[in-house]
Order: C-alpha cells, then sequence, then structure tokens
C-alpha cells in the first residue's frame, strides 16, 4: 500500500522519515505548501513528492493528512471531489472529530485519526490510534498498525480517549526536553560542561523510560528505590515537591487537554 503525507511540518516529517528505516521507499510520498523544504526532504531521504495535494490524493492508498488544524479546513476543500471509498485518511489533528473529516470529505470516507509524536524520528514515537466504524480488511488494519510500529510504538483507542493521548504522549516530548535543558542547566550551574550536562541527563531520562516500559514497576516503586534513607535523592524530591512538582505537570496537562478540546 502506498502512503501519501500532506503536510512535512515538524510531526509530518518525523513520521515519513522513521515509517522510511522500515518501509519501501517507494510506496512513501508527501506534498507540503513549503517547495524548499521538500527538496531538502527529497535530498535526505530519496524519496520523491508530489507536486500538488491533488496529483498526492490521486496516487496513494492512504491520505496522511499531517496539516495544523488551522489549516486542516483548506486541505479537505481541496482533495474533497478526488478521495475514493477505497482509500484511507489518516488524521493527525488534534481535536478534529471522524465526524467532522466525513462530513468534509464525504460519509462513504474511511478514517483513521491517530494523535503521533515527535521521537517517531529516532524510531522511539508514540502514537495512538482509531479507526471509524466502517468496514476495513484484516489486511488493510494489519498494515495501519505495522505503520505505527515502523517509528515506535502504538496504541488503539477508542475516539473518546483520543484527546486525551494529545497531553501525555502527543505535547509531552516538549515537556521532557524543558526537564532535560534545566538538569543540563544545574550541571552547568555546578561547573560541568553543557554538553557533558546534555548527555547525562538526556540518557537518564531514557533509562527511566525504560525501566517504567520494561519492568512494568511502579513509577513511585521505581523512585522510592532510588531514595536511600537521608540521601541526595529524597532531598532533590523534597524540593521538587516543596515547589509543586508533580501539581504544575498535572496542571498543564489539563491545560493541554482543554486546548486540544477548543479545536473542535
Amino acid at each position: 500500500m502506498k502512503i501519501g503525507f500532506i503536510g512535512i511540518g515538524n510531526m509530518g516529517s518525523a513520521m515519513l522519515k522513521g515509517a522510511s528505516t522500515k518501509l519501501d521507499k517507494t510506496n512513501l510520498t508527501y506534498t507540503d505548501i513549503n517547495k524548499a523544504m521538500m527538496e531538502q526532504i527529497k535530498e535526505e531521504t530519496g524519496i520523491t513528492y508530489e507536486a500538488t495535494n491533488i496529483s498526492l490524493t490521486k496516487s496513494v492508498d492512504i491520505i496522511v493528512l499531517a496539516v495544523k488544524p488551522q489549516y486542516l479546513k483548506d486541505v479537505m476543500e481541496d482533495i474533497r471531489s478526488h478521495v475514493k471509498p477505497s482509500q484511507i485518511i489518516l488524521s493527525i489533528a488534534p481535536g478534529i472529530t471522524i465526524e467532522h473529516i466525513k462530513h468534509a470529505l464525504g460519509e462513504k470516507t474511511r478514517v483513521v485519526r491517530c494523535m503521533p509524536n515527535t521521537p517517531a524520528l529516532v524510531l522511539e514515537g508514540m502514537s495512538g490510534y482509531c479507526f471509524s466504524h466502517d468496514a476495513y480488511t484484516q489486511e488493510e488494519m494489519d498494515f495501519i498498525r505495522d505503520f505505527f510500529t515502523s517509528f515506535g510504538r502504538g496504541i488503539e483507542l477508542t475516539e473518546h480517549q483520543l484527546d486525551m493521548v494529545v497531553p501525555i504522549s502527543g505535547s509531552s516530548p516538549a515537556y521532557g526536553f524543558m526537564m532535560i535543558e534545566a538538569m543540563a542547566d544545574a550541571g552547568v550551574l555546578i561547573g560541568l560542561p553543557r554538553q557533558i550536562s546534555y548527555e547525562l541527563a538526556a540518557q537518564s531520562m531514557l533509562g527511566a523510560a525504560k525501566m517504567v516500559l520494561e519492568t512494568k514497576t511502579h513509577p513511585a516503586a521505581l523512585k522510592d528505590a532510588v531514595c536511600s534513607p537521608g540521601g541526595t535523592t529524597i532531598e532533590a524530591v523534597r524540593v521538587l515537591e516543596k515547589n509543586g512538582f508533580k501539581s504544575s505537570i498535572i496542571e498543564a496537562m489539563v491545560a493541554c487537554y482543554d486546548k486540544t478540546k477548543s479545536f473542535k
């Protein structure tokens, strides 16, 4: 099956480049309003692009709508008369429902909504996705699932749950980058070179995440195992809690979720 990306911004290009490491590049294509960016992607990956949204729509089996919600209406108006029932529309736009996309492209349109994240670029993406209540072949469903796992992990959810994925994994790499930056700044403050501080912080966060995923141990238990009585780590945890570390993260994610719902 051939996949075409409409939009190769940060998320679209991450998915495209990630998928290109596992899928046949001849089955991948893309288009974007930024011609220079398309040329750059072609030079970096060897994947050829289509000149317009319409030419892409006519040439692929799966159309990935990888544009921001505010641009989605114009894109769907552009391709509406060229979308066929045999094709699958895969939308990454947060907050835009399957019903909304069907209304724009035709009620017979088959839609997969998803929320990926930018670590797809390094094959460590996390994607939540859901299928519309239409008929899909087993081959099509398996291909969609394999597509998501080609650049990380994928988890099938209900559409109701999908908006909740945005703050937890869709946007959260930004929070992680901020955490790593803050840790590295602290390293510089106490005397470490910046690049060494970044490497120490980033690898530590990567290792912590892998421990949660691979041991299936509760994060609180893993945290407790690092905190020796009267030691350095529990002192740091005390200061973090005093300054509302966990509550700040929770409030930020709730704000992110509320913003997602505002796109409906």
